[in-house]
């Protein structure tokens, strides 16, 4: 199940404002500040600390399956989407990845895996990183534009079956088109990085 995606922004606050616009709540904030790493977390605001010229490392915004982060970056970079698995899924799916060549970065908390489609894949086994499960809020598709063929193909290979929840298409640069989200307040929307999120209630 896919429950995330990340983003790197030069619209960190805008970012942040349009995913709580739609019903999502801000579980942390954390930033670089005078050269070390400190937290910004709720209740504070970004009234609180706008002018302090923050380098947000990641903010994590979340409602019922879903998790979206992103962090400041110079340019709008997507990054990496996560799929919700058990721990034998996880293996399995890293051992396919690497019999296709695929680099595999294990972690104590989760897997990476690089794609050779400019985008990374993050693979998940604990349930803390949603709030809930119960609520039929969930990402039920992404649209991908990657700048070659066969990452459907690709991606059935390693996950052992075909991945419905991800349509690609072939473009001049790797981002996130489209995602339809169960629960989302608003359909047919542009977020701060380009991604157009319609509603499946």
């Amino acid at each position: 199940m896919i429950f995330h995606y990340h983003f790197w922004t030069p619209h960190v606050e805008e970012t942040e404002k349009f995913y709580q616009e739609n019903g999502f709540r801000i579980s942390q904030r954390f930033g670089k500040y005078k050269g070390d790493f400190q937290t910004f977390n709720p209740p504070l605001t970004w009234d609180d600390f706008r002018e302090k010229k923050i380098l947000f490392r990641i903010i994590e915004a979340r409602k019922g399956a879903v998790n979206i982060t992103f962090g400041y970056g110079k340019r709008i970079m997507f990054d990496h989407i996560g799929f919700l698995v058990s721990e034998e899924e996880k293996g399995k799916i890293s051992e396919n990845a690497e019999r296709m060549n695929w680099e595999v970065d294990r972690g104590e908390r989760r897997t990476f895996i690089t794609t050779p489609y400019h985008f990374r894949l993050e693979l998940q086994s604990n349930i803390d990183v949603i709030d809930s499960m119960s609520e039929n809020i969930k990402i039920k598709k992404l649209k991908l534009v990657t700048k070659r063929e066969g990452l459907d193909k690709d991606l059935s290979q390693l996950f052992g079956g075909s991945v419905n929840q991800i349509i690609s298409v072939v473009g001049n640069e790797v981002l996130i088109k489209e995602a339809v989200i169960n629960g989302f307040l608003s359909s047919n929307v542009v977020d701060p990085n380009g991604v157009k999120v319609f509603n499946n209630i």
